[in-house]
Parts: structure tokens; sequence; C-alpha cells
């Protein structure tokens, strides 16, 4: 079979293009262009219509203007570096091609005397003359010549001659793909086939028809590769067969009995979800999500002790030092003293570490916390039952895979977040996992008032913060920078603490991502125990750390930040029974979309709700962490414009998913949209 009629083709290196040498496939590399199928969405910006002949008299001075002329003198200077020129003509007047840089010999072959040649480029005027200066395109057949072409965001190196031609010729040469959708879905796109919609979508007429049902097709199928992947994982995992866990449910409600808080319908609900996955003989593969400070920490933890009675050990881990600790803390603090719970830190010295390893592989400790540490390959578990992360929104699917594995069989995993994201992402980033939901906070938890200040009112707020002071409560002071920057204009955590411990002396600490591990403990211990009264810190404290003496956060440059990361960090206050405040500081000259990330945190504490307008203004794949999270941002489809497909694709995902559709005509699309590492064992 020719490779060309194949979906492979388009997975071949990009030497397989005639007139594409090692320099042309680095330059591309370097802009993540590794094969032909990567080329296709690189999409023209804008295009040049060459396609309309001028005469010289009629040439318009500083367009692209196409013209066929004669050759009728070559002035080749004896002085380097001067150019080489043509004097060229038609029936109207003179013209001057110039080129820097160019051979006799060069010149003389592309442009030979008494021969009509059609050229085409940007014209200019000098002396009295028309002129074109190396001239882009030159041939003897204005065929070629005569056409609209694309325009590129080029790589540097590449000219837009060379790119359209390398465009052109994968286009061309592009297979034909047997169609891998029902007939149901493709009519919904006009009946148009994946071949005919990329070819639609590099012509220049096309360029920014986003509704056009090519364009809703390209975009469908990168929605639906994903969502078959997903499905596919969890129809793996859902197959592996495990040890059902027993719950103590006696055990279980002493505990939360115990408890100085009640638990939301919301906790409840989920709990209930995780305890049934844990007794089924399906491994659990679960998100826990919820908003800032929902109460999803105290889930995790009655799940882990639910799992140690059942006779297993539990792996929790957290992004962060501190975090990890905090957790350790709270379980010490709600757990029977019966339970052997261990943290290994930083700090932990290498005898400790040993001895804490030994035990977790001889079954002597129940739950052990701490960062990535915890599943390093020398970390052995006698019985591990259940791993919880917390924060790992910077998991992909394919980590999140090799830690499923990573346990055994009789192992389920639990992952939590409190970045609250839009459905249409859930779908996308976590389409593999099973979804627990807390969106409502405890009844003691009290809303927190909003305000935006202008920078030049600091004085109302140092007069604010010296009340709440005196009130005996804590504040936090976020800024973007840990130092000063000569290139940006935001205010620098180092210099706030300067300005703010002359006017608190002996109250105000410093907190970055210099800080030493050790001083970062020592720091919020001595917040934590109200010896100080403000923490100036950039976005550390982003994720968990819980302090219910504060109630007071302000964020310097407020602009800077997107809507989910205020609301994250905002969640840093109102964890105790006071009254909360969160007051967003910034200059005068407000962008539209700055003012309306203010007013919308002003409106509204529904990290849900701020989530979905988030995306409206930022786009997807710019909102918090998923820059990091290492998922690929679509090429063509958006979670906000293209929402209907997404629903499509989830609706067409669960219609094989109970027909059990054999999937083996899907191949083609899930190699090429380069999920084949996950799921390559499809027939």
């Amino acid at each position: 079979m020719n490779i060309k009629s194949n979906y492979k083709y388009l997975l071949s290196d990009l030497t397989a293009l005639k007139g594409v040498g090692v320099k042309t496939t680095n330059l591309l590399k370097k802009k993540n262009i590794n094969n032909l199928f990567d080329l296709l969405w690189k999409l023209p910006k804008s295009y040049t219509d060459r396609s309309l002949s001028s005469k010289i008299k009629d040439l318009k001075i500083g367009e692209n203007q196409t013209v066929t002329v004669t050759p009728q003198k070559y002035l080749f200077p004896r002085i380097r570096n001067l150019p080489n020129r043509v004097i060229c003509s038609d029936d109207s007047g003179k013209l001057d091609c110039v080129f820097f840089n160019s051979y006799e010999g060069y010149v003389k072959k592309i442009l030979p005397l008494g021969k009509e040649i059609t050229i085409s480029g940007k014209i200019s005027y000098f002396k009295n003359k028309y002129q074109l200066t190396n001239p882009k395109y030159i041939s003897e057949d204005s065929s070629i010549i005569k056409q609209v072409h694309n325009q590129y965001s080029l790589t540097e190196g590449i000219s837009e001659k060379v790119y359209n031609k390398i465009i052109d010729q994968i286009i061309s040469e592009l297979p034909e793909l047997d169609e891998w959708h029902s007939n149901q879905i493709v009519e919904k796109f006009g009946n148009l086939s994946w071949n005919n919609s990329i070819v639609e979508l590099h012509k220049p007429e096309n360029i920014g028809k986003y509704r056009d049902n090519f364009y809703q097709r390209l975009a469908y199928d990168e929605i639906f590769s994903t969502f078959l992947v997903n499905s596919e994982i969890r129809k793996k995992i859902k197959k592996i067969k495990k040890k059902r866990k027993k719950i103590n449910f006696n055990l279980q409600n002493n505990l939360i009995n115990k408890l100085s808080f009640s638990l939301t319908n919301d906790q409840v609900n989920s709990l209930k979800e995780i305890n049934k996955d844990l007794s089924t003989s399906t491994k659990m593969f679960r998100l826990l999500q919820g908003d800032v400070g929902s109460g999803k920490t105290i889930i995790a933890l009655l799940s882990a002790y639910n799992t140690i009675n059942s006779g297993y050990q539990v792996a929790f881990m957290a992004p962060t030092e501190i975090l990890a600790r905090q957790h350790y803390n709270l379980a010490k603090e709600i757990f029977p003293a019966s339970k052997k719970i261990e943290l290994i830190s930083g700090k932990s010295d290498y005898k400790n570490k040993k001895i804490i390893l030994e035990k977790l592989k001889n079954n002597k400790i129940d739950i052990i916390f701490g960062t990535h540490a915890i599943f390093q390959k020398k970390v052995s578990y006698k019985k591990l039952g259940l791993i919880i992360i917390d924060e790992q929104h910077k998991f992909g699917v394919n980590q999140r895979k090799k830690l499923s594995d990573k346990g055994g069989d009789d192992c389920d995993v639990l992952l939590m977040t409190a970045t609250p994201i839009p459905r249409t992402l859930t779908m996308t980033m976590y389409g593999d996992m099973d979804l627990s939901i807390i969106k409502e906070k405890p009844k003691s938890r009290k809303p927190i008032k909003t305000y935006s200040k202008l920078e030049s009112k600091i004085d109302d707020v140092l007069k604010f913060i010296k009340k709440e002071i005196n009130s005996g409560n804590q504040i936090f002071w976020v800024c973007p920078l840990i130092e000063e920057s000569k290139k940006l204009d935001h205010t620098s955590a180092v210099n706030k603490f300067e300005f703010l411990k002359k006017l608190f002396p002996n109250q105000v600490l410093l907190l970055h991502g210099k800080t030493e591990i050790n001083e970062k403990e020592k720091i919020l211990n001595n917040f934590q125990k109200n010896k100080f009264q403000i923490l100036v810190s950039t976005t550390i404290i982003e994720v968990g750390i819980d302090f219910p003496n504060a109630n007071v956060i302000i964020i310097e440059n407020a602009n800077k930040f997107g809507l989910s990361q205020l609301h994250q960090l905002r969640g840093r206050v109102g964890r105790g029974d006071k009254d909360s405040t969160c007051i967003l500081m910034f200059k005068s000259n407000l962008s539209e979309n700055a003012k309306k990330r203010i007013n919308i945190l002003k409106q509204s504490n529904d990290g849900f709700f701020i989530s979905e307008e988030d995306m409206k203004i930022r786009g997807f794949g710019d909102l918090l962490g998923f820059k990091q999270s290492g998922i690929k941002n679509f090429k063509l489809a958006d979670p906000v414009h293209n929402s209907d497909l997404f629903l499509l694709a989830e609706k067409e995902i669960k219609r094989i998913e109970q027909t059990n559709e054999d999937i083996s005509k899907f191949k083609p699309l899930i190699k090429l949209y380069d999920r084949a590492d996950i799921i390559n064992d499809i027939a």
C-alpha cells in the first residue's frame, strides 16, 4: 500500500517533503513542528493577492504588486556591496529590479534579457523610477505567480514563498482517509470529510471563518479524540479487579461526631461516592473538586481513615512541604492515637528517613504524608490501599495513568483540586476520572467582602490595617514579584516588607519562593502563633495554607492576576468565624478586561462561576495552572466558543460506551492527534 494513502504519511518526518532539508527541518522543529501533521495547524494569518497584474505606469508604491516585464539591460557595479540592477520595461514604462547580495549568474538566470517575465513584490520609488527590491516571486510562467498567496507567522530563516510551497505540497498529497465518524455526526458538519476540511482550512478566503462547517468539523475531531482516549483509560481502569475494602461506618461516624463542625451536604455526598468506590471490586480513580475553603481535606482524611480501618496503608501527597505538614498535623489532631502517622520532609535527616521507609515496607505505618518524594522508586509499601494527591492540577493524563499503575491493582486513587474549572475543561482534563464536586461552603463561613482601591489611596488601606491589628486580627499582603524589576512596574515583596516594617515595627514577616524551607516553616509557625501581624508574601501562599486568625488580604497590582488566581489568593482568609476582607489594589490605567475581572470578584465568592467568567475573558489554556498542566492546548477547539461541540462529543462517547462499539476505526484519529502513547494497543 502506498504510504500516501495512509494516515502514517502525515506522521512522516519533515524531510519526506521535496525541497526540505536538514536546515529547514531544524528551523521548523524550533517552532515545535516535528512532522507533516504539525504543519497543517500553522494557519495563515492573512494573504497577498498576486493574481491581478498591473502595468508599470499603474503601480502603487508601498504595496505588493504583480507585473509582467521584459529585462532590457544589466547594471553590475564593480564596487562591492553595491546592488545589482536590471532595467526592465513594458509598453507603459520602466522598472528597476534591484538585488542585494545576489551573484551576477543568478540574476542573469532568473531575468534573461528579452524574455517576458512575471515578477511580484513590494513597489518603491527611487530617483524618479519605480523599483522592486529583492522580488519574492519571479517566473516565466505567470500562472505560478498570479495566485492568492497565504501569509503565515514565519519561522526565522524560512521565506513566505518556501513556506507556501511546503504547505501546498502537503495539501496536494493529503492521504484519502476513511471516515471515522458516523453518518449522523458527519451530517452535522455538512458531510465534509476530514481531507476536504483541511483543504478549506488553508484557503485564503476562509481565514477567520471559525463558524464554518470545515472549521467546526476539525475542532470536533480534536475534542472527540481527547474524550475517546479518556474513555478508554476509564474502561481500562474499571476492568482492574481489586479486593473490596470493608468500611466500618461506626468508626467513621464516631470520628465525624468528634469534629468541631458539621459536614455539608456536598461533603456527605462526596464521602458516600468515595466509600462506594472503595468498597467495590473496581479500582477507584476519582477527582475531588471543590471551591476554596469548601472542606475537601477532611473528606480525603475520612477516606484515608476508612482505608486504614480496612487494613491498608495510605500515601497522602501534597505539592509543598508546608501543606504536607499541615495535613499531617490535622490527621494527628483528629485520628485516634492508635493510628501510626508519619511525615517525610526535606528536614528529615537520613537516619530518620531510613527508619520511616523501613516501617512503611513492614506495614508499621498507616498513613504517610509528604511531597512527591513519597512516590520515589526506593519507597516501597507493604499494603498500599489508597493514594491521595492534593492540588495536582499539574498532573497530565500520562502521569495520572502511571500513578494509578504504581499502587498496584488493590490501590485506589483520589486526586483533589481546589481550582474550580469550567465544565468543558473538566471534561477535557479529567475525563479519565470519576468526579465528586463540593460547591457548598460550611455554614460558619462568611462571604469575604471584596473591595478595590487605587494604589494612590494606600493611606486609607494602612488606616484600616491598624484598626484590624488593634482588634487582634492578622493580615496577608501579597505582591507579584520578589524583588524590584526594571522591566515590570510591579510592587515587589521585598520593598513592601521594608516599607511596612517601618510603620509596624516587629510585626511584619516576609515569605517568598526563595526563602529556605526551614525558614519558611519558622515564619509560618510564628505567624500562626500570632507573634506577627502582617505576612508580606508572593503568591506562594496561594494554595492550601490555613490560618483562621488571618482575616484580611491585600493584593497589590490585582490587575496583573487572573480571576481564578485572585480567587485562590482571596481564599487564604475567611477561614475563621470573623468577618473577612480582601482589598484589590491597582493603578489607575486599568484595561477593560482588568476592570471586568475586578468587578466579577467583587460580585461573587463562587469559584465555579468565577472560573467560567475567567475563561470567557482570558481564553482556554491561560487559567490558573493550566499552562503548566502538561495537557496540550487544542489547536482549533475552544471551550468557550465550541461548548456545543464539547457536549456533542460527550454524547457520542456515551453512545459508544453504552453500545460497546468497536473503536478500531478511530485508530487514525487517535494516532494523528498524538495520543498513541496512551492507547497503543488498538487493533
